[in-house]
């Protein structure tokens, strides 16, 4: 049964199913299969948020996670994971997302970075130095990949506030995350590009349209959420995923970057829907199994004192990589 404060976290910080629908939120989407298969994405969050806010013990969370159906689990532990962050920030609590994160969830640990994302969206910024459990320092968190918080947060400020920022194009005002404040945008845009794939319903004219609208320099990592987004959710076909490789133009290697890390994620969490093959394929040209080797081949070693980021870095070496494999 929920508690009290349950209930009331719940109602403070949860939106409804209804709320994170595409008709909730009042994108242009034409319903169809496949958008009600991708706006149970954002559902499969919420609901997950639902359960890691009420439940007493790390077992309840785990045991009600692994029901639900492995090809959105992720999703619903990016919401769980929101929930930890949350419950972790009020007086007298913390541990919860450490130990969700070290338990089962880690085989969902890129998806976690971006639920740490969602909570960011929602509490105050001097709690967000204490969001990231110090604990996920070891090389198999794949800390560099903590920038995907930052990613999740500016999905979340696109998504439930298009207006603002992407018609309205909004800069954030810069956070010194992993000590890069320069590069803050740089990952909130990405999270932004993430986003245009839900608002448009995964629709190849309408996304690539809302990029060009954006200011040139922005657009590189708009496709790259974009294609990480276009094959980690999926719900397009191989003729419409070759169109929009098509419309990114010279950017297509933005594009295959961001499709490379989803295939690394999904092949980490042992996880890999066919969607997600198909995508990579269009995309980048290659296999899930070549772009998981790929991703940790390409990852740099990490620098602490550095003017660019690790995961920038990461980043470059893999269309570097993309490039060379294409020749």
């Amino acid at each position: 049964m929920a508690t009290a404060m349950g209930s009331l976290r719940r109602l403070i910080m949860a939106p409804s199913l209804r709320d994170v629908s595409f008709a909730g939120r009042g994108f242009p989407v034409v319903e169809t299969a496949a958008t009600r298969q991708l706006e149970s994405i954002p559902q499969a969050v919420v609901t997950g948020f639902e359960w890691g806010i009420e439940s007493k013990d790390l077992w309840e969370i785990e045991r009600r996670l692994s029901l639900v159906d492995l090809e959105v689990q992720g999703f619903a532990y990016e919401g769980a994971t929101m929930a930890s962050v949350i419950r972790d920030s009020m007086p007298g609590r913390g541990g919860r997302t450490r130990e969700l994160l070290q338990g089962a969830g880690r085989r969902h640990i890129f998806l976690n970075y971006i639920g740490i994302g969602f909570a960011m969206a929602k509490l105050p910024r001097p709690l967000w130095k204490k969001v990231m459990p110090d604990e996920l320092d070891g090389e198999e968190f794949y800390p560099p990949m903590s920038w995907l918080a930052v990613d999740g947060y500016g999905f979340d400020r696109a998504y439930f506030d298009p207006a603002r920022w992407v018609d309205g194009q909004r800069l954030d005002t810069p956070y010194a995350w992993d000590g890069h404040p320069d590069y803050f945008q740089r990952a909130v845009d990405q999270g932004i590009g993430r986003a245009l794939w839900f608002i448009h319903g995964a629709q190849v004219e309408h996304v690539s349209s809302a990029v060009r609208r954006f200011a040139s320099e922005r657009r590189p990592d708009l496709w790259a959420g974009v294609g990480l987004a276009a094959t980690f959710a999926g719900c397009s076909t191989a003729d419409d995923l070759a169109a929009l490789r098509t419309e990114a133009g010279e950017l297509r290697g933005h594009v295959a970057q961001g499709s490379v890390f989803a295939a690394k994620a999904r092949h980490f969490s042992a996880t890999v829907p066919e969607h997600t093959r198909t995508a990579l394929h269009a995309l980048a040209g290659i296999t899930v199994e070549a772009a998981a080797a790929l991703a940790d081949d390409a990852a740099p070693a990490p620098s602490a004192d550095g003017e660019v980021p690790t995961y920038e870095l990461w980043r470059r070496a893999v269309r570097e990589q993309l490039l060379v494999n294409a020749r």
